[in-house]
């Protein structure tokens, strides 16, 4: 049976936003390794270097598309909107307190809401993961090269954050379509699994 059009289109385009990134367990460590290029790349590769970022973009689309309706478009949309916001804290000397914390009980919580297939009202689901944005757009702003443009780079990290995000729906949409609700759910608990993991570390 054919892949439908759908699921791989973004599989196809991970691929090649990840790739650049594999060598590298976050940006933050490995920064200095890559070649000179524009804020854009640096900001494209951020999210994709540090599992901590990878696994909570990822969930926050499957949990959307596990919800169905507005969720679908209106939660990414929430985060990506907010972590541009976040992102621009530091540029403005805002500190924003428990940032590290606040990543890791992203992944935890959003794995656990997977796993138990937990639908909230839309504004409560767009506010909890409004939050989580706000923490990571703010670890993504702070990891700024000083070489890079804020606008450049911002642009980066926004449309790699949309691009996992939309991995995410489609791996949800396209398991809800096979009635295998139990997959979705098994993701997000080896999504848990990692917060968790992440926490230990």
């Amino acid at each position: 049976m054919r892949q439908p059009t759908l699921m791989r289109l973004p599989l196809s385009v991970a691929t090649l936003v990840l790739l650049p990134s594999l060598a590298y367990a976050h940006v933050g460590v490995g920064q200095a390794g890559i070649a000179e290029t524009g804020g854009f790349m640096h900001g494209l590769t951020h999210p994709t270097s540090g599992l901590d970022h990878v696994c909570a973009m990822l969930a926050v689309g499957l949990w959307a598309g596990q919800m169905g309706g507005r969720s679908i478009w209106a939660v990414p949309l929430t985060f990506v909107g907010v972590m541009a916001l976040g992102g621009a804290l530091p540029l403005l000397g805002i500190s924003l307190p428990f940032v590290e914390q606040g990543i890791l009980l992203s992944v935890l919580l959003l794995g656990v809401l997977i796993a138990a297939s937990v639908r909230l009202p839309l504004w409560l689901s767009g506010g909890m993961v409004g939050l989580f944005a706000l923490w990571h757009g703010y670890a993504h702003g702070t990891e700024m090269p000083a070489s890079a443009t804020g606008t450049e780079y911002a642009l980066g990290f926004l449309l790699a954050t949309a691009l996992l995000h939309i991995i995410g729906i489609a791996f949800g949409l396209g398991m809800q379509r096979r009635a295998r609700e139990h997959v979705i759910r098994a993701a997000g608990a080896s999504i848990a699994l990692c917060g968790i993991y992440l926490s230990a570390m």
